[in-house]
């Protein structure tokens, strides 16, 4: 490792550099937002097209319907699912807020299983008594929200195989994940291709980012596409005729054409971040932190597939996070806090009736979980700055309680 005087060397790290993704495919993108802007054609028509073709080819899945957000995706298939008031859904306790907060607006009851503590994914035997505590009050399950959290699936052989023993629907939350790939069933799959529909993100800091607001709902079952499809622009076909009540949820024809251009240079992006993300364990192996048990490295649960993990974050799970957080705050190294109270604990769904305690593998994970950067653009000068300050508050840290 570096001295502590080069550790403490100043020059900030951003936690995502989006100029340094954006800058060398400037011209494609300005060229792409040129040309529907010479075609007048702002909202759906061929550049929509296009880039759902394009997407379900990459994906390996039938349908592509494109949408506004990531929180619409899943807004969305609910009321294609026709899950609402009266319903329970079981999800995650530790995700973006977006995963719990559609199933209270599409009237359902949102209900939340603990987490695995390697993966911070659901853990499905947390889902498994989830499921039977729920239907034993009398509840009508009726769909599982599993979360691909930090770009790596969750055990989808697990939860499908309890998805079909109660009979219930699947929507993956698949938001930070688009390319990842996991085994099911004797494959390897695509991350939002294995239930029922799988929702998508395209928020800028995401792998797969646009310039603004975009996403997407992936699906291999025709008349659930078609419902989608109907719903995202207000229930109506033809125009102006509504067949069922829906919503404005569609995608931007400019988002659709950045979109298409960076996907061309998605899976190198993937690679990118997957460089980058192993050289930060060479590096912290230097360390001593990690076997001394200040640090924990993200875990990658299928070894040896290709985008096992994208990295959409690098996660440390560490000892003292908030103040680490603070000391890399003050020595200007992005990071940040993927999250910071789980659901279940959340002020909005005080009403459920959950207390601390009650699913406490997703509360310790939020007290101890800090993202650092993992940018593609990442270089190697950067990632050893990022160690060499974790490393040196670690030993600042060890020092203060001797002295004391």
């Amino acid at each position: 490792m570096k001295t502590r005087d080069m550790a403490m060397t100043t020059y900030p790290v951003p936690l995502l550099d989006l100029r340094a993704q954006n800058e060398p495919i400037k011209n494609d993108i300005i060229k792409a937002i040129e040309q529907v802007y010479d075609s007048g054609q702002f909202i759906m028509g061929p550049w929509v097209q296009k880039f759902e073709h394009e997407i379900a080819e990459y994906l390996g899945v039938e349908h592509a319907i494109g949408v506004s957000s990531g929180t619409d995706a899943l807004l969305v298939s609910l009321m294609a699912l026709g899950i609402g008031h009266g319903d329970t859904v079981i999800t995650t306790a530790f995700s973006f807020f977006a995963t719990a907060g559609v199933i209270a607006r599409a009237g359902a009851k949102p209900v939340f299983a603990d987490i695995e503590p390697h993966s911070y994914n659901i853990c499905p035997e947390s889902l498994r008594q989830t499921i039977a505590n729920a239907l034993e009050k009398g509840e009508a399950v009726k769909a599982i929200i599993p979360v691909h959290l930090y770009g790596q699936c969750a055990n989808m052989n697990e939860i499908m195989s309890i998805a079909r023993h109660y009979g219930l629907k699947v929507i993956e939350d698949a938001a930070q994940a688009i390319g990842s790939r996991c085994p099911f069933e004797g494959k390897v799959l695509n991350a939002g291709t294995i239930g029922d529909c799988g929702c998508f993100s395209f928020f800028p800091g995401k792998n797969l980012g646009c310039l603004g607001d975009g996403g997407l709902v992936v699906t291999r079952d025709s008349t659930l596409a078609e419902k989608i499809r109907l719903l995202r622009t207000h229930g109506a076909r033809p125009k102006y005729y509504h067949a069922e009540i829906g919503g404005n949820f569609r995608l931007d024809a400019l988002q659709a054409a950045v979109l298409s251009v960076k996907l061309a240079h998605l899976e190198r992006w993937h690679g990118m971040r997957i460089a980058n993300a192993q050289r930060y364990r060479e590096l912290f192996s230097k360390t001593g932190l990690v076997d001394a048990g200040y640090v924990q490295l993200p875990v990658e649960v299928y070894p040896g597939i290709k985008n096992g993990h994208i990295y959409n974050q690098f996660v440390l799970r560490v000892k003292h996070r908030d103040q680490l957080k603070e000391y890399l705050t003050g020595n200007q190294i992005g990071n940040e806090v993927y999250y910071p109270v789980p659901f279940h604990l959340q002020q909005c769904f005080r009403q459920l009736g959950y207390a601390r305690g009650d699913l406490p593998v997703a509360e310790a994970a939020a007290g101890e979980v800090i993202a650092i950067p993992v940018y593609p653009e990442l270089a190697l000068q950067q990632q050893e700055r990022v160690v060499n300050v974790i490393n040196d508050f670690y030993n600042n840290r060890k020092r203060i309680i001797l002295d004391e």
